[in-house]
């Protein structure tokens, strides 16, 4: 095996034939003239008893002209030169032995090769410099061959390039990784921290506008700025900060403050908390006064001023601004406080989902008997009328009494009154019918007599859902109501004989109500007091009394959910079942006879109330317009579009308040994730090492 082995990397070594002419070598010097490139590494492995195992991606051709004698040192460096002009590199490949192979695939063989044409591989670590950022400024400066990338783990970089270059490379990265740079600290005395580094930052450029030359960064703990950059620069800006510093101390006292997003009439007791003033008064224009003298408010006093110089603070309602008179000290401790509590609000959308599903089923059968003897027999009077049946026999009985009078002409006046509501009374009840009705009734010279079967199956469900939704901004009161003001009696007083009625009249709200305040949490929850209530009209209490029953489904609590959550707050369910037997004692109870004088009903009430709330925080502008457009989406498509004209809803937004409907935001370009082996996809750093 190992003979066989032996052979094949024989045969590899000596491919090439002789190839007369290619290197022409006298006691004066070397000469070739647009020879194949493998015929001159074959003449040299013969020259200088080296082998070299040739790749067969290798070409190109080879011109030399030299007159000086050279020994076989000389012209292996010849053929490495040759090589590396050509793209190609000599790898060692054991004792005596290369392996001539394309540059491009040099950094993937192990081994080296001769000399400074070598190709090697090196880790250099860094101390200032960030990796990502060396390895963007190196990459031109290695061979077509050469690769370098910073290391996944550490501040280093990976290079695999000729061992020239290297060393080269080496020296200039020992003259960029070193830190020159000064840090010097500035103490403000008169001046917020945060103010000044703003506006130095403006004036030179600091930060990411300079790559990172220049570090200005605010420490509002001390009130101090730190400065790091070259030391001529820092000394300018640690002059700049000073001197804005000396000028702030000799400005007056008094300082107009214009609040952006919070409200000055709720931010001024707490600032006067702070100084220990409390508010004296408000004249007409809303300002409030500050009162010096109360030795309550020294009690409460967080901020300690310059002595002999009382701290006064108070607000301008027209352009919702806060004056403040105290020392520069003091001054300096209240804005960074307002700018702090001065931010942009995030807001809750609060929807509230009621859902009530109630099932009503009923069924009722039963008959009813009416026997009366005329005048003069002996045939007593006899009928039956249960509760809940309808229509009775009895009024429909004393109609058809009425309805004969009037025929047979017997109606006396003094009867016309009573006949009449009795007519009345027989046409209410059949107006009152359910379901199904059968009767027969008759008379001789004897009785009259009479029998109605009335018989009912019903089933009614109904699905009330309803949606009420509000936005509010956090830790503030929202209500909404959508609904209609009952008139209620709340009092009435007739007088003596009449003479000076009246009546007290309250208004309810009656409809859907939510009232909510939302309190956003720092760990992404949000705490909401709530209030939700689904009322309507039952009717008048009876036909009598014409008060009205309201129904009300009202649930008050406080709970915590995620944002985006959908939580159930309460509900009921609840099912009433009734059946009813109505009968005459005795005959009731008679097999198959007892039917008639028997009325059964049956009823089941089912209700099932469910109320469910999910709060959405809506951060940014973004997430506004994308809440606006969704709804807004809904309702346009609830609305239908007549013919090819435009929808009315897009009409009137462009023609009655002239823009254009809501559409959801521009997606954000999804940043590019840079490959391990792509350095040059790698995200630029700010010079600094991490």
């Amino acid at each position: 095996m190992k003979q066989r082995l032996f052979a094949t990397a024989l045969a590899c070594a000596l491919v090439l034939p002789p190839a007369p002419g290619a290197l022409a070598q006298a006691t004066s010097g070397v000469t070739a003239q647009d020879a194949d490139i493998r015929a001159f590494i074959q003449d040299v492995a013969r020259a200088t008893g080296t082998t070299f195992i040739i790749d067969p991606a290798v070409q190109g051709s080879v011109n030399i002209t030299r007159d000086v004698t050279m020994d076989e040192a000389e012209l292996l460096g010849v053929l490495l030169a040759v090589l590396r002009a050509n793209g190609l590199v000599a790898v060692s490949a054991g004792p005596g032995a290369y392996r001539v192979v394309p540059d491009t695939a040099a950094a993937q063989l192990p081994g080296s090769g001769m000399g400074g044409s070598a190709f090697t591989t090196q880790v250099l670590p860094l101390s200032s410099v960030d990796a990502r950022i060396a390895a963007e400024t190196l990459k031109p400066l290695v061979g077509r061959g050469g690769v370098v990338v910073p290391t996944p783990q550490g501040n280093a970089l990976l290079i695999a390039d000729y061992a020239d270059n290297i060393r080269r490379i080496r020296g200039l990265v020992a003259q960029i990784d070193s830190d020159t740079a000064g840090i010097d600290t500035v103490t403000l005395r008169n001046s917020s921290a945060r103010e000044v580094a703003t506006t130095v930052n403006q004036l030179f450029g600091g930060g990411e506008a300079r790559g990172g030359q220049l570090s200005i960064q605010p420490v509002e703990g001390s009130n101090s700025i730190v400065v790091r950059g070259a030391p001529s620069a820092v000394q300018r800006v640690v002059q700049t900060i000073l001197e804005l510093d000396r000028r702030a101390e000799r400005t007056g006292g008094v300082r107009v403050v214009r609040l952006q997003h919070a409200s000055a009439e709720q931010l001024l007791p707490v600032l006067q908390q702070l100084v220990g003033q409390s508010p004296d008064g408000e004249d007409g224009a809303g300002t409030v006064a500050a009162s010096a003298a109360n030795p309550d408010a020294t009690a409460a006093q967080v901020i300690t001023a310059v002595p002999g110089k009382r701290p006064t603070i108070v607000r301008y309602p027209g352009s919702n601004s806060l004056i403040i008179n105290a020392d520069p000290e003091t001054q300096r401790l209240l804005v960074d406080v307002i700018t702090q509590l001065d931010t942009r609000r995030e807001q809750v959308l609060v929807e509230a989902i009621v859902v009530e599903i109630s099932d009503n089923a009923a069924r009722r059968l039963g008959a009813q008997l009416l026997i009366a003897g005329k005048e003069g027999s002996n045939i007593p009077f006899l009928a039956t009328q249960y509760p809940g049946a309808s229509p009775g026999i009895m009024p429909l009985a004393g109609g058809w009494y009425a309805e004969q009078r009037r025929r047979e002409g017997d109606d006396e006046d003094d009867d016309d009154g009573a006949l009449e509501l009795a007519r009345r009374a027989a046409i209410q009840s059949l107006l009152g019918i359910n379901g199904a009705l059968a009767g027969i009734a008759g008379s001789n010279d004897n009785a009259t007599f009479g029998l109605i079967i009335d018989a009912v199956n019903s089933d009614t469900a109904s699905n009330l859902l309803s949606t009420p939704s509000i936005l509010t901004l956090d830790n503030e009161e929202a209500r909404i109501l959508v609904g209609q003001e009952v008139p209620t009696t709340t009092g009435e007083v007739l007088g003596d004989s009449n003479s000076n009625p009246f009546r007290t009249i309250q208004r309810q709200d009656v409809g859907i109500q939510l009232e909510v305040t939302p309190q956003i949490n720092a760990g992404g929850g949000i705490t909401l007091t709530l209030r939700q209530e689904v009322s309507s009209i039952a009717g008048p209490v009876s036909e009598d009394f014409a008060e009205l029953v309201l129904n009300k489904r009202e649930v008050e609590t406080r709970v915590l959910v995620d944002d985006g959550e959908i939580v159930a707050l309460g509900g009921l369910l609840d099912q009433n079942d009734r059946n009813t037997v109505s009968k005459v004692p005795l005959l009731g109870d008679i097999p198959i006879v007892g039917q008639l004088f028997r009325h059964r009903s049956r009823s089941r009430d089912k209700t099932n109330l469910m109320v469910f709330i999910r709060p959405t925080i809506v951060r940014s502008t973004a997430d506004a317009q994308a809440m606006s457009a969704n709804r807004y989406g809904y309702m346009r498509g609830q609305m239908p579009v007549m013919g090819e004209r435009e929808n009315a809803l897009d009409e009137l937004v462009r023609e009655y308040l002239r823009t254009a409907p809501p559409a959801m935001p521009s997606p954000a370009p999804a940043a590019t994730v840079p490959a391990p082996v792509a350095p040059a996809e790698a995200p630029a750093g700010n010079g600094e090492t991490r």
